[in-house]
């Protein structure tokens, strides 16, 4: 019998514990959200270095629960970027336990970024990976990110990333989080905040703010705040928070479509899960979205960066 082959991701970034395995072209994973009080908007990093020494165990005993595996390599996100200087504590965790697997059991371990996992699951889901092997732009928006950047092959890291456009101030996903909490929604607030959006009948004009390619995006928390202070009603306060950062990413896409031409789209992070900002633009720029399973923090694009690495997949 052919033995399997099979590839550990693991991830444990600010707001998810997760662990993913790629065996022979299947890719299954288990994550666990850190636990945040409600009210509140984050943890702080020793918080949740703590939560996830707690979870990592308990979320790889889910992934191998009945299954018969052989690790052959095992792959982790490092940092955030694919920056110099990119730290955050909380990624030190999977990374100490990936070097633990690996040094135990004799098999290669691949470091990677936070931001390559979100972009390669967001590849994977939408079945496109073979864009690793041409320039694209790639926007990852999240709590802690809201930028585009042009990808481009590498041998050493599958592709490597240049920043290219961003917001100058508040994230996507930290606008989605503050008006959800003022609205309050539990943290992170980016489904029950659609939910609401969805049933409010209301069309806004809103003109973003753009600096080149960059945007701002501290208006809408302001704005927000103020129709509430005026007793607007909450699924027209969540429609105005999600149509505004829609506004600022098709902005941000026209400008980086003069610039760089008709490169292919991409769009990942865990507040592209959304269906409104990704029903818009998909039928504008027929860009790629990852399914809402793979928007999110999760471990499932380092096991496939992983599985490229080890020329599973090509």
């Amino acid at each position: 019998m052919k033995r399997m082959t099979d590839m550990l991701g693991i991830d444990t970034s600010n707001y998810t514990t997760s662990a993913a395995l790629y065996q022979d072209g299947t890719l299954c994973q288990q994550k666990m959200l850190l636990p945040v009080k409600q009210g509140e908007l984050g943890l702080r990093q020793s918080d949740a270095v703590f939560h996830h020494v707690q979870q990592l165990p308990t979320v790889l005993e889910a992934l191998f629960y009945g299954k018969t595996t052989e690790i052959d390599a095992v792959g982790v996100s490092s940092c955030p970027r694919d920056l110099e200087g990119s730290y955050m504590p909380c990624f030190t965790v999977g990374l100490g336990t990936a070097k633990a697997i690996s040094l135990s059991i004799g098999v290669p371990m691949y470091t990677f970024s936070h931001q390559a996992g979100h972009i390669a699951a967001a590849l994977y889901s939408a079945n496109q990976l073979q864009l690793i092997h041409q320039e694209f732009i790639a926007f990852h928006v999240s709590g802690g990110t809201t930028e585009a950047v042009l990808v481009t092959p590498n041998g050493q890291t599958v592709f490597s990333t240049q920043i290219i456009a961003q917001s100058l101030d508040l994230k996507g996903g930290q606008a989605v989080d503050r008006v959800g909490a003022m609205l309050g929604l539990a943290f992170p607030s980016g489904k029950a905040l659609e939910e609401l959006a969805l049933s409010a009948d209301i069309q806004y004009k809103i003109k973003p703010f753009l600096k080149g390619a960059d945007c701002s995006l501290s208006g809408i928390e302001n704005q927000c705040r103020g129709m509430l202070d005026h007793g607007k009603p909450k699924e027209e306060i969540a429609a105005y928070c999600l149509q505004a950062i829609l506004s600022a990413l098709d902005a941000m896409t026209e400008a980086l479509l003069q610039q760089y031409g008709s490169l292919p789209l991409l769009f990942a992070g865990g507040v592209m899960s959304n269906s409104i900002i990704r029903y818009a633009l998909t039928n504008k720029y027929g860009a790629y979205f990852a399914a809402p399973e793979f928007s999110s923090d999760n471990a499932a694009g380092i096991a496939v960066l992983t599985a490229i690495k080890r020329g599973i997949i090509e």
